[in-house]
């Protein structure tokens, strides 16, 4: 049934370098507007539960219906035309439409089984389907195997209208009939049972009769309703009927039987039957012709005796891992395992092999010559021994672009691989590339690697006395450390987060996670201070004292997301890391707007979108994720070489995982964690007091400045902002006032700046009240002005940050803002011409030196591509450290740590030394 044409062929032929590799992405989506999307329904571009495929003379042909209850279930086949027409070549220069997923495709042009494409009925005619599930053409001829109608339709040639009537059926007397086994019990040479496989060879027909546990084969295709098959597979005759029990797996398998064979497929030389319930696949090297005729070997089992789902230990002994106690444990699934196959199919040189019950597709380069012979790569996983589809254990990769949940149908042009995906409702186009780019080499720009997290959430009540305790790390090998807090008369929760995390912070912090507080959820946050997968690896647990009535839960046994090295917010600057990427190096020019599309020969595309560039080099491209993919949990990365001798390659398809947000800080380059490329923010000295509380009216809420008081007496009408709002206008009225007040550009918090620039503005007091028993809460960060510098200059060894100061960091991937005008103006590539305030859709907050800071402003930066401004303001405590360490975080995820030399005058001690002298440097105070 492979017929490509000669085109694709050679295509291919030029392409002999590029290969699958695991973990890669699928390059093109069917049947979905976006890889991730999973719109239900029934339509031209709409597709439901899809099951088998077909593909012959630039035709594909979609089964959109299933027997996994994959919904929506839709009873129909779909015929796509032309397939190079919406499905570019793998080197094509793609142009910038417009369109959200230049790679979500294919407009089917004709539908069979229904009157239109947006009818999903079931029937029983010659125009009508119940639950088809697999489809056979060889450019000519068409068949589906209409299983709860127990027959296999044909058609005498592809039909070019919709619902067009079928010209012959087997397995029953007529188009009105769909009895099993003509109703009795034991099948006949003419009879079928929910056949679930069809295949169009040379000539010949074969149809995987599903629950009569055979294969049947026409040795010419029939041409008479009913006809009798000429040669059966899988049992001694054409009436025989081995019964064997799938859901006890009380079977006996063989190499002349099957057990609800789903799928029959051949390369013209080979056969391959997915025998379903003995979790293998059987090969015959030579098309047999006679009944009951031996498999010579067979896929996913050691042996042709041999039917265990996931025979790990018998198949992949060399990967069982010793528990403590000695006992040998044996992975869940290996490369050479199988847990109820679906398909199998060859293009002529490599097999490919849906597994099914482990949600992936084996790829084996060559056809395999032995029985339990491993896979060479493993499409849909990112290694043989994990499977990662889980909605519930893993949302973020639900749909992703380089998953398959339960693959059904397998087949390819010659150079893409179609891949049925049911419950995702889409097929996916996996296209072989030059593997240059690792699974998860796409990065933040700034942070560069994404941590292990975790959480501890406290609830219950709060009994002074209850005691409760965090333990960090492996306690069977001494590395677990302790964390007590004792709850306190008139405790709160916010109270118990704040303390556990600065214990856990104290003295250098723990030597395994950092500590965030996350008040708005009572939890703590804990992220790995090792990089990567490594930080899965790390314990967390809780326990309280006895009869306590506060609990504490962590989010699990371990910290866990370490092994994903990049979740990617849109709008993101990110860092491509490969080889051979590119020929040169190349930058952007520095006020390109918007920025290059292509530099040095080389595009970069996400979900066929070209993205803009800031630079390529051999090893690293530096480019930004399109603000567009924000409706995606996932997206597929590929790029496009023209190499300087002009030949043109793309790199195999990686998978991008995107999220709301996920912040990371430019810092300089290194070993993490990294100083920090941040500065100064004003020339004059600063301070901030808070407005918190809530509005009651008679309240009265005064700020002192040196002995000069403004004061307001809250009306009923009020909001925290108007009180914020008619202080400011008080401080201002005061045209001999010391500093000039202003909003904060986050909360609601009152900024104070000296009017002189330089130290002299320094020390001016600061302080605040409010009446007894008042419900709004004025609180001054600072007790005086303080810290003016230059304002734009660098943070450095010479010039440290002070306490209480505010500092300004740059980073990048903190999502969308929610400002409207802002997000209408966003365009990928161009810089943000809009000057007005803007705030990120998820609240940033902030820990320097193991301390809470002051969020004073987050957010995109005028002028810039992908970049926001993060303004910061110290602790006034703070203590002197060359090293102060500092993240930043938006709901669970905190960037890349960074660094940032403090030095605090009132501490008894030195400024911190010169990092590279050791001799103390005077500071700018």
């Amino acid at each position: 049934m492979r017929k490509y044409g000669i085109g694709l062929l050679l295509a291919a032929g030029l392409c002999e370098a590029a290969d699958f590799f695991s973990g890669m992405a699928a390059r093109a989506v069917i049947g979905q507007r976006t890889f991730t999307a999973q719109t239900p329904g029934a339509s031209d571009v709409l597709l439901g539960g899809v099951g088998g495929i077909a593909y012959a003379n630039g035709t594909l042909i979609v089964v959109d219906d299933n027997r996994v209850s994959a919904s929506p279930q839709n009873n129909r086949v779909l015929i796509f035309r032309n397939v190079s027409s919406f499905l570019p070549e793998p080197t094509a220069v793609l142009p910038s439409s417009g369109v959200r997923c230049p790679l979500c495709v294919g407009q089917a042009a004709v539908v069979l089984g229904q009157p239109d494409f947006t009818s999903s009925e079931i029937g029983l005619s010659d125009k009508t389907f119940q639950h088809p599930t697999a489809v056979a053409t060889d450019g000519q001829y068409l068949a589906v195997a209409d299983t709860d109608n127990n027959r296999v339709l044909i058609w005498n040639s592809i039909p070019a209208v919709n619902q067009a009537p079928a010209d012959v059926v087997l397995g029953q007397p007529d188009f009105k009939t769909n009895k099993a086994n003509e109703g009795n019990q034991a099948p006949t040479a003419r009879s079928l049972r929910g056949p679930q496989g069809v295949w169009i060879q040379a000539g010949r027909l074969y149809v995987a009769d599903t629950l009569n546990n055979r294969i049947l084969v026409w040795r010419n295709i029939p041409t008479q309703n009913f006809q009798q098959a000429d040669l059966v597979l899988g049992q001694s005759s054409f009436t025989a009927s081995t019964t064997q029990d799938l859901k006890s797996q009380s079977f006996d398998p063989k190499p002349n039987n099957m057990l609800a064979p789903v799928s029959v497929t051949s390369d013209g030389l080979k056969l391959f039957v997915a025998d379903l319930g003995h979790n293998r696949v059987l090969v015959w090297n030579s098309i047999p012709d006679t009944n009951q005729a031996p498999a010579d070997l067979a896929i996913g089992q050691p042996d042709l005796n041999s039917g265990a789902s996931n025979n790990t230990q018998n198949l992949c002994p060399e990967n069982r891992t010793t528990d403590k106690d000695g006992n040998t444990i044996y992975p869940a699934s290996c490369g050479a395992s199988l847990d109820f196959p679906r398909s199998a199919y060859s293009d002529g040189k490599r097999l490919f092999v849906a597994d099914g019950g482990n949600d992936r597709v084996l790829v084996f380069n060559s056809i395999p010559t032995q029985s339990g012979q491993g896979a060479d790569a493993i499409v849909g996983q990112i290694a043989s021994g994990i499977n990662q589809v889980s909605d519930s254990a893993n949302p973020l990769g639900r749909g992703s672009a380089d998953s398959v949940a339960t693959p059904m149908g397998i087949t390819s042009d010659g150079t893409n691989l179609f891949v049925s995906d049911p419950y995702r409702r889409r097929v996916m186009v996996f296209t072989p590339g030059e593997t240059y780019v690792p699974y998860s080499g796409v990065r933040n720009l700034f942070s560069r690697s994404v941590y292990a997290v975790g959480t501890i959430t406290f609830s219950g009540t709060l009994k002074e006395g209850d005691k409760v305790t965090v333990h960090i790390g492996d306690s069977s090998k001494n590395q677990e450390k302790t964390y007590d807090y004792t709850v306190v008369k008139n405790d709160s929760f916010t109270r118990v987060v704040n303390n556990l995390v600065l214990t856990i912070n104290a003295d250098g912090g723990d030597p395994l996670v950092l500590a965030t507080p996350n008040t708005n959820f009572n939890s703590i946050i804990l992220t790995s201070r090792l990089q990567g997968d490594a930080g899965n690896t790390i314990p967390i647990s809780t326990t309280t004292s006895d009869n306590a009535v506060i609990t504490a839960a962590a989010s699990g046994a371990t910290l866990s997301g370490g092994q994903d090295a990049a979740k990617i917010a849109p709008g993101t600057l990110v860092a491509i890391f490969g080889d051979n990427l590119s020929d040169s190096t190349a930058s952007a020019p520095a006020e390109a707007d918007p920025l290059p599309t292509e530099l040095a020969g080389v595009q970069v595309y996400f979900d066929g979108i070209r993205a803009p560039l800031l630079m390529v080099s051999p090893t690293e491209i530096r480019a930004q994720v399109p603000w567009e993919v924000s409706d995606s949990n996932s997206i597929s990365n590929y790029v496009r070489i023209q190499r300087s001798s002009g030949v043109v390659v793309t790199t195999a398809a990686v998978a991008v995982p995107i999220i709301g947000e996920n912040p990371g800080l430019l810092a300089q380059e290194g070993t993490d964690p990294r100083p920090a490329i941040a500065v100064h923010s004003s020339s004059q000295a600063t301070a901030t007091v808070s407005v918190d509380g809530s509005v009651n009216a008679g309240d009265v809420a005064t700020v002192f400045i040196e002995d000069r008081s403004y004061a307001y007496t809250v009306q009923s009408s009020d909001t925290l902002e108007s009180i914020r709002d008619a202080l400011i206008g008080k401080i201002n009225a005061n045209a001999d006032e010391k500093v000039e007040a202003f909003a904060a550009g986050l909360f609601t918090r009152i900024r104070l700046r000296a009017k002189v620039q330089g130290p002299e503005g320094n020390g001016i007091p600061i302080s605040t009240s409010t009446n007894d028993g008042s419900q709004v809460i004025l609180t001054a960060t600072n007790a005086a002005t303080c810290c003016a510098n230059v304002a734009g200059a660098p943070v450095t060894i010479d010039n440290p940050a002070i306490p209480g100061e505010t500092i300004i960091f740059t980073a990048t991937g903190l999502g969308l803002v929610t400002n409207r005008d802002i997000i209408d103006e966003l365009a990928t590539g161009f810089r943000l011409k809009s000057t007005e305030s803007n705030t990120p859709g998820e609240f940033v907050s902030s820990l320097i030196g193991g301390k809470t800071a002051n969020v004073l402003y987050s957010g995109l930066q005028p002028g810039m591509v992908g970049i926001y401004r993060v303004e910061l303001e110290l602790n006034s405590d703070i203590p002197t450290n060359p090293n102060t360490q500092v993240t930043i975080a938006q709901d669970v995820y905190v960037s890349n740590i960074v660094t940032i030399p403090v030095f605090n005058p009132a501490q008894d001690l030195p400024p911190p030394p010169d990092a590279s002298t050791g001799n103390v440097v005077h500071r700018r105070r």
